[in-house]
């Protein structure tokens, strides 16, 4: 299980509103005027893979899919290259989910940063097909920077579900 906050406090369940709102602002941040630096993570990809892994039931391929159709029409790349992509990351992700929660977070990230790098393989891999550039070495920095938010971004994400520390007197549990 996830170490929350080095105690062994009990989640609640993830709410579809907070899920559907950091897929939302993730994809926000996917489409801020970044350019083409090298190292900017992909914020939808690692979304997506988290709630894959914590939320399988909820977040999968359906809607991985719908995100990389977003992605691709905004940001104007060959239509289903993203969609493509994120449908890959999903189906490892939901697959490897009940294994991934049993590690630590530095377990899950070293579980994640294959499955970020076969997304842009993926990835790269239609657009090689449709115009045959290939973006360099340094396109695949993205993942690596993307694996290193993996701690932050999990416990950023799921401050929401943490009970309160309140003990009740009347309840042993």
């Amino acid at each position: 299980m996830l170490p929350t906050h080095g105690s062994s406090r009990i989640l609640r369940p993830a709410r579809r509103l907070h899920i559907l709102l950091s897929l939302v602002f993730a994809l926000a941040l996917d489409l801020l005027p970044w350019g083409r630096l090298p190292g900017v993570p992909g914020f939808t990809a690692l979304v997506l893979t988290f709630w894959c892994v914590r939320e399988p039931l909820q977040v999968g391929l359906i809607s991985a899919f719908m995100l990389g159709i977003v992605i691709d029409v905004a940001q104007g790349s060959v239509m289903g290259q993203h969609a493509l992509a994120y449908v890959v990351l999903a189906f490892g992700a939901v697959t490897l989910s009940r294994r991934i929660l049993w590690f630590t977070y530095l377990g899950q990230a070293l579980h994640v940063l294959p499955l970020l790098l076969l997304a842009q393989i993926t990835q790269m891999a239609v657009g090689l097909a449709a115009d045959g550039e290939f973006p360099g070495w340094s396109y695949f920095l993205s993942s690596f920077v993307s694996t290193a938010l993996w701690y932050p971004l999990g416990l950023l994400l799921l401050l929401p579900q943490f009970r309160p520390d309140e003990k009740d007197e009347n309840r042993p549990i």
